[in-house]
């Protein structure tokens, strides 16, 4: 770690600090009393406007036949959702296995079971909803080994940090740069896989209906499904209303369609993916990540067959599963 801190610039290792002394401070605190204070610091954001309008923008993409209050109470819900759920992480740090297993309870738990007995996997696809990281972790918790791919952060300390809390609750993290290479062995040994399939994939997506709307989505899940055969669950962690900290796990297996036309399969089960998050969202959209740009890359215009050397774009091939596809 010294010899890492070399390489860092001051202000990585202020933010660093920080987010210690914070993760201390929360994780002293009763329960109760950590999650309203991450509320009420979330509810603070909300006032202060910090990307309110992505939030409001997103917000009018998914749902243009809402009223304008019902929108700005579900941004504000957001807000504060985001605040309760970061005081959440904080504390994950200080809880081990029976800790998470208390605090969830999970729906589709046999059914993964059984596609785990096939012996070729199982792909759990999720998204910026509930606690993503609950998820990954009340699997783990169960018994299950897990690796999840996860995305680095700017400030290699702080993410060496939630690195080694992940770890240290069984659930083993995968870079989207090594994840080609590793995600077929833990596949092969009949391992579980954790993706959060719903960031904006730019140029080397496939848009698929989101809400709707076209959205640039990731195929990695959908190409490791494919070329591997390992089975595919829709997951996510929703928090449960009332008192206390507690998440539903759920987990719905998805067809895997085989018509040997590996484009038109890839994208068949991309979308199916992105309808189930959907589906997941419209029972508590405050629960969304509506803070990052979802719709920010446009599908391309369709080419015009009917002028002369113009043809249409070739599909991904299954060994075409690079870091931008995860």
């Amino acid at each position: 770690m010294a010899e890492a801190q070399k390489r860092h610039a001051p202000r990585h290792r202020v933010e660093y600090a920080l987010a210690r002394t914070l993760e201390g401070a929360v994780a002293s605190l009763p329960e109760g009393m950590a999650d309203a204070f991450g509320r009420r610091l979330g509810a603070a954001v909300y006032r202060m406007g910090i990307r309110r309008a992505t939030v409001e923008q997103n917000l009018r993409l998914a749902f243009p036949d809402r009223t304008e209050a019902w929108r700005n109470s579900v941004a504000r819900g957001a807000y504060e959702h985001l605040g309760r759920e970061a005081a959440a992480m904080l504390r994950l740090a200080k809880l081990d296995p029976r800790a998470v297993v208390e605090r969830t309870v999970t729906r589709g738990w046999d059914e993964m079971e059984g596609a785990l007995a096939e012996g070729k996997g199982c792909i759990l696809v999720t998204g910026h909803y509930g606690n993503w990281e609950i998820a990954a972790a009340a699997v783990a918790a169960r018994g299950v080994p897990i690796a999840a791919i996860v995305r680095r952060q700017g400030n290699l300390l702080v993410d060496q940090r939630l690195d080694d809390t992940r770890r240290r609750l069984g659930v083993e993290t995968v870079s989207q740069r090594e994840a080609p290479s590793r995600i077929p062995r833990v596949l092969r040994k009949n391992g579980v896989v954790g993706i959060v399939g719903d960031q904006d994939a730019r140029r080397a997506g496939v848009f698929v209906p989101f809400f709707g709307v076209p959205a640039s989505t990731h195929r990695g899940p959908a190409l490791f499904a494919l070329r591997f055969g390992a089975p595919v669950f829709a997951c996510v962690a929703r928090r449960l209303p009332g008192p206390g900290v507690r998440y539903e796990v759920s987990g719905t297996r998805v067809p895997v369609p085989r018509t040997g036309d590996l484009e038109a399969d890839m994208e068949a089960l991309t979308a199916e993916l992105a309808a189930r998050l959907e589906a997941a969202v419209r029972e508590a959209p405050e629960q969304y990540f509506w803070f990052h740009r979802r719709w920010k890359s446009k599908p391309r215009p369709e080419p015009d067959m009917g002028r002369p050397g113009i043809f249409p774009a070739g599909g991904a091939g299954v060994d075409d599963v690079e870091q931008d596809d995860l």
